[in-house]
């Protein structure tokens, strides 16, 4: 019965021969066959003459066997190990499914699949087949479980041309497959894609959906696919240890690459996120919080809500993280040019301004991430400044976002002193506010009143602006029509009538604002005059006490400016809220203190 092993393999027939030499029964000992005993059983079955099917999960333990026992030509012609050389060569490297199934296997035999080079000619197989666009590909394309195609490129149904053509495929369309290989050998497919010129933008694809397999914390929102064509991942085991998922993510920080855009922001920040819970070193840290910087403009709100997982931290989310992660997107702005919104030539004339999106869709993030910090009565002061002047001023179109969440910090930390508050409101342009934004501060009791007076006139100075520009367009209308009337007929009086109905429009607008400078001017005179009353108890003259305000507010304007209409505005009786509560405030303010105390007008009125 020892015949047929003896007849097939050279390593048996010496050691069933050594053994014979002693009379005493004495076993063979086999720890060392590469597949262990199932694969041993296959190869007796195959010496005992039963025909053994070859295939791609069993074929490459089969061959490493067979190399083993030495089941080479000289033991018999068509032995196992040219037929398993032959299927693998004729049929396995020609399929994706077959190579990526035999470059699995190679795990359970990985020395002595080396060896034969088996796994180097997969990943070439492998490499070759991604880096070759599938919708090129003539007959059979789908191989990977979808429908057959003819010569021609239509679907076939039973054999029967449809005239169908199948789908466009995606150039990820290797990305599961390649998932369910281990790290070590998945690194060295990726380098072999990346020396055939295969895309840095899908190469970084492929890394980002390897990382959500096997890292639990980037699938909070699972993303269907077309995974019904695809190799059906075979358990892929318990989940990742700790430590794993922290060799993993360093893995992954060290193959992609530094260069914007490649892979998503969310992503990004997810990995970030995990990596501070699994606490990887401090140098993986900042390189994700770098790679985020250098894409900043590309993230969203939510992506900066990012906990504090420190026990030091009192926050409630990691204000330090994205202060650095900013300063990042800051440093990267300024290499490439961003930080200067434009430059003037020998004439004084502006040239060359460069783009300011990026730069100011971040200004718009980071003022929405101060609103949602701002209630957190952890975040301290100089931390919350530090982040918000971090944003260069030309960044802010507008510093609506910015008053906003300076009015939620106030709101939420109501212990601040005076100085603390009128230090706060310094970090918001009051001329850079827009007209809803001036009329809710100029009734903010939060505000100081030096940012009031100053939101008060920046207000009236707006809408004087406005109204001037009204002018000249109700002007400009007039002349136009007065123009065309006597160059067109009667027969486009239609045309005109329209117009006419737009230019009423646009007075009744004008109307409208004229009113409110009016009520501002009213509001303005009335400051004078109560200034005029704190005022000359100290210094005896009206004048000199509304000198000194102007130039405590830093204003370089006269008197007159409040005072142009007021013998209109004298005529009108509308109270106004914003005056009496700014009286309220100046008699609080005043109430307990000495008649000395009252000598500067610039104490009560403070810029």
């Amino acid at each position: 019965m020892q015949f047929p092993l003896l007849s097939r393999s050279g390593v048996l027939e010496r050691l069933i021969a050594k053994a014979s030499e002693s009379e005493e029964e004495c076993g063979i000992p086999l720890h060392d066959i590469p597949g262990g005993a199932k694969t041993f059983e296959l190869v007796a079955k195959f010496c005992y003459g039963v025909k053994l099917e070859l295939t791609a999960s069993n074929v490459v333990s089969l061959w490493c066997a067979a190399e083993h026992l030495e089941m080479t030509e000289e033991y018999g012609e068509g032995n196992l190990i040219s037929q398993a050389e032959g299927f693998f060569n004729q049929v396995v490297l020609r399929s994706w499914k077959d190579s990526m199934r035999a470059l699995q296997t190679c795990g359970d035999v990985l020395s002595k699949a080396e060896e034969l080079h088996i796994v180097k000619r997969c990943i070439e197989s492998l490499a070759a087949k991604a880096s070759t666009d599938p919708n090129l590909f003539g007959w059979p394309v789908l191989e990977r479980g979808g429908p057959l195609q003819s010569p021609g490129g239509s679907v076939l149904w039973n054999g029967i041309s449809t005239g169908a053509r199948p789908k466009n495929t995606s150039l990820d369309w290797w990305y599961e497959d390649v998932a369910n290989l281990s790290l070590p050998i998945y690194k060295r497919l990726i380098a072999v894609m990346e020396s055939r010129g295969i895309r840095q933008e899908i190469i970084a694809g492929s890394h980002a959906f390897y990382a959500k397999t096997y890292l639990p914390g980037l699938n909070r929102r699972k993303v269907s696919g077309e995974s019904s064509t695809r190799l059906n991942p075979a358990a892929l085991g318990s989940p990742l240890s700790e430590e794993d998922q922290k060799i993993l993510i360093e893995e992954i920080d060290q193959l992609l690459p530094m260069q914007k855009g490649l892979v998503q922001t969310k992503f990004l920040f997810g990995l970030l996120r995990t990596a501070m819970i699994l606490r990887v070193s401090l140098s993986c840290i900042s390189s994700l919080e770098k790679r985020i910087g250098m894409q900043l403009d590309q993230a969203a709100l939510e992506d900066l809500l990012m906990p504090s997982f420190s026990y030091s931290m009192e926050t409630l989310y990691n204000v330090d993280c994205v202060q650095r992660i900013l300063d990042h997107f800051l440093a990267m702005d300024q290499v490439t040019g961003g930080a200067s919104p434009c430059s003037i030539d020998d004439d004084g004339q502006l040239i060359g301004s460069p783009s300011l999106t990026p730069i100011t869709m971040v200004a718009k993030l980071i003022d929405g991430y101060l609103a949602e910090v701002a209630p957190d009565v952890n975040v301290k002061l100089p931390k919350f400044q530090t982040l918000a002047a971090a944003v260069p001023e030309y960044a802010r179109p507008l510093d609506d976002g910015l008053y906003r969440a300076i009015d939620i910090y106030l709101k939420s930390h109501p212990w601040l002193v005076e100085s603390e508050r009128e230090e706060l409101c310094r970090l918001m342009d009051c001329q850079k506010l827009s007209l809803e934004a001036c009329t809710h501060a100029a009734q903010n009791e939060r505000l100081p009143i030096r940012i009031i007076v100053q939101v008060l006139f920046f207000e009236q100075l707006q809408l004087r602006t406005s109204i001037a520009g009204c002018f000249l367009v109700s002007d400009n209308l007039d002349g136009s029509r007065n123009l065309r009337s006597g160059l067109v007929g009667s027969n486009e009086g239609g045309g005109w009538a329209s117009a006419v109905k737009e230019n009423q429009v646009l007075k009744v607008g004008m109307d409208n604002m004229r009113m409110r400078v009016s009520e501002l001017e009213k509001e303005c005179s009335n400051m004078r005059q109560e200034i005029e009353k704190l005022g000359g108890k100290a210094k005896g003259s009206s004048t000199s006490a509304w000198g000194a305000v102007s130039k405590k507010l830093g204003f370089k304007i006269k008197s007159q400016m409040c005072s142009a209409q007021e013998g209109s505005v004298s005529k009108q009786n509308i109270g106004n809220n914003k005056v009496e509560k700014l009286k309220d405030r100046h008699v609080k303010h005043n109430r307990n203190s000495s008649i000395s105390d009252k000598g500067s007008v610039s104490s009560t009125v403070p810029s």
